[in-house]
């Protein structure tokens, strides 16, 4: 009620005194309190402790972050929805014991090491080079001190020399990668036999204690969500167009001050094989690639077709798209790449290209050189941007004041009634379900559903139009009767007793073939028909029967001496029964080129794994005491 009132008259003479008394009272009382929780113990960990301050920069670094990630569908709520100050706790308590371990080792991070890191950090250069302004300009808009920065490095560096550390005992052996690959890459193929459930739909019966006994089984699936209904301001800048007035000078000014944007400098439309190797490779492996990429390099040349040759041959991402990168300007690609591209004419090959990545061939397919575009040239389009953007910055103010005159506790139907404006209403909808008419997303969802009832949002811009929602009302989430719901249970029965028809005879007929009945006669004998894949992986889709995780994991476990496996399978489409019918081995050609590929990304799946184990190991043997609940430090 008093913040709604002050709201309401915050430029009165009144108002400005009881703000200037609540400020003095601030300095002196909370001032004295913050004071005091810098000296607050919030945790021991092995006797090291963590104070208010740590806890209070580590909380605020989270909450920012997400703050810069929400933008304006940010509130308070999402706090707790996040669980935002555990986390940050806990994030300093593995640190702490990070920490600890290194220093038992005899690790250490010297202010020689902390200090090159800093200069060797990509934002902090211009023209390669460190920048010391830049830097603490970086720091001050991130509300950041060098020593606070500083000291987050060196932890980082120590827990990379940790890391290090322990790496450094584990290996991956040839035949850990040659098990990998095999399981990644070898390949079978089955016969299946398909029961699908619409066969069983004539023989049903249905009736109501069966439904009413699959609706007691199956409560949660029918459980009605939480929901709320929302009433939203819509301000729409085209609104104020009308408001605009757009000169000669205007138009010149713009043109003027923003002259970069209808500067195009040259760009060249490439594609590129490359031959993959990594910096430091040995002589032997690196003359090995450098032949293999001379071989395609003479190819190119001779006039074989660049993008059939990159498909084959490259080993980048852009393998599939025949290497082809689209249109770059300088600065953009690797300096040793960039130069050789824009040395081409169009049309023209490169020779090999070393760069960190390997050996490139690379192929101009086009040129534009560079331009800026005259006034003329471009008056349409910038006077389109100065009506998108001032009618923007108005309906934005409109926002703005609306939201700055508005109390405290209001309906915001009735408070746009009294500004003139219609507000908009949404029947009850569910976290999962968007704002009718309004193209809102995840993030904005999870932050209205944590306001509570009659609670407001700020002002929120999506797709260039500005909003103001507030959750008029709220149903908690509930388990329904089964009156409520007999329509979607008598819906889901049906289905429910077609697959367990169609699982029943699956099972019959894999328990006659275990007894050693034919299988192409057994599926002549009920009029099914038996299909044959193709060979398949792991990670392909089974053709005929679709991606299936448990079912691939189940065929590739049989081989000649036991073609049918223990379980049928079931899915959207039936209910299978399969043959283990051959299995094709790895290409061992394939497998040495895909080697140290595989080996690296094996190698990184350890380390993963290791490291969460033993922090995990360290965390469930450590002192950690709780002096300060974290929420009590707010």
């Amino acid at each position: 009620m008093l913040l709604g009132i002050m709201r309401k008259h915050a430029k009165s003479w009144l108002i400005k005194c009881l703000i200037g008394i609540i400020a003095v009272v601030f300095i002196f009382y909370f001032g004295y309190s913050f004071t005091a929780k810098q000296g607050l113990k919030i945790a021991f960990v092995n006797g090291d402790l963590i104070s208010s301050q740590e806890y209070q920069k580590a909380y605020y670094d989270l909450l920012e972050a997400l703050q810069r990630q929400y933008k304006a569908a940010w509130n308070d709520n999402l706090i707790k929805v996040f669980d935002l100050k555990n986390k940050a706790l806990n994030n300093l308590i593995n640190r702490k014991l990070i920490s600890q371990e290194a220093k038992r080792l005899g690790l250490d991070v010297t202010e020689i090491e902390a200090q090159k890191a800093i200069m060797d950090y990509p934002p902090f250069k211009v023209n390669g080079q460190f920048d010391k302004r830049l830097y603490r300009s970086i720091l001050n808009r991130n509300r950041m001190n060098p020593e606070d920065f500083e000291a987050d490095i060196g932890q980082d560096l120590l827990e990379k020399k940790l890391k290090q550390f322990l790496f450094s005992f584990i290996e991956v052996t040839d035949q850990e990668i040659l098990d990998y690959y095999t399981y990644s890459n070898e390949k079978i193929k089955i016969d299946f036999v398909q029961f699908k459930p619409d066969k069983f739909k004539e023989s049903l019966k249905l009736d109501q204690i069966s439904l009413e006994k699959f609706f007691d089984k199956n409560k949660e699936k029918y459980r009605v969500p939480e929901k709320v209904k929302i009433t939203y301001l819509e301000i729409d800048p085209e609104v104020f167009k009308a408001q605009v007035k757009i000169g000669d000078k205007d138009i010149k000014d713009y043109y003027d001050f923003n002259i970069d944007i209808f500067r195009h400098p040259k760009q060249v439309k490439a594609s590129h094989i490359l031959f993959k190797l990594a910096r430091d490779a040995a002589g032997e492996e690196e003359k090995k690639v450098k032949e293999r990429a001379e071989a395609v390099l003479e190819k190119a040349r001779q006039g074989d077709d660049f993008s059939a040759l990159a498909k084959e041959y490259s080993e980048g991402p852009t393998k599939s798209g025949g290497g082809d990168l689209g249109y770059f300007s300088a600065g953009k690609m690797d300096k040793s790449f960039e130069e050789a591209a824009f040395k081409l004419k169009i049309n023209e090959i490169s020779d090999l290209v070393r760069t960190p990545f390997g050996y490139h061939i690379i192929w101009v397919e086009d040129i534009k050189e560079a331009e800026t575009k005259t006034m003329d040239e471009v008056r349409d389009q910038i006077i389109d941007n100065l009506f998108a953007n001032t009618s923007g910055e108005l309906a934005h103010e409109k926002g703005l004041s609306l939201i700055d005159q508005m109390p405290y506790d209001i309906d915001l139907g009735k408070y746009a009634a009294e500004h003139e404006l219609k507000a908009k209403h949404t029947g009850y909808i569910s976290k999962d379900e968007n704002i009718p008419g309004i193209e809102d997303d995840k993030k904005l969802r999870q932050s209205l559903f944590s306001l509570e009832k009659n609670g407001t949002s700020e002002l929120i811009e999506l797709e260039g139009k500005f909003y103001i929602f507030q959750v008029s009302d709220r149903k908690a989430s509930y388990l329904p009767e089964f009156k409520e719901v007999v329509d979607k249970v008598e819906k889901d029965y049906i289905p429910y007793l077609m697959a367990e028809e169609a699982k029943k005879a699956a099972e019959t007929y894999l328990a006659e073939l275990h007894k050693g009945e034919s299988w192409d006669k057994l599926a002549e004998s009920i009029h099914l028909k038996s299909e044959e894949t193709n060979f398949f992986s792991r990670k392909d889709s089974i053709p005929g029967i679709g991606y299936a995780p448990a079912l691939h994991e189940s065929a590739f476990s049989l081989d000649t001496n036991k073609r049918y496996p223990d379980k049928i399978f079931e899915n959207e489409k039936g209910a299978f029964v399969i043959r283990w019918e051959a299995s094709e081995g790895i290409d061992k050609e394939k497998y040495q080129k895909e080697k140290q590929q595989f080996r690296f990304s094996l190698m990184q799946a350890k380390h993963k794994r290791f490291f969460e184990k033993w922090l995990e190991n360290l965390k469930k043997n450590a002192e950690i005491e709780i002096v300060t609940p974290v929420d009590s430090t707010r």
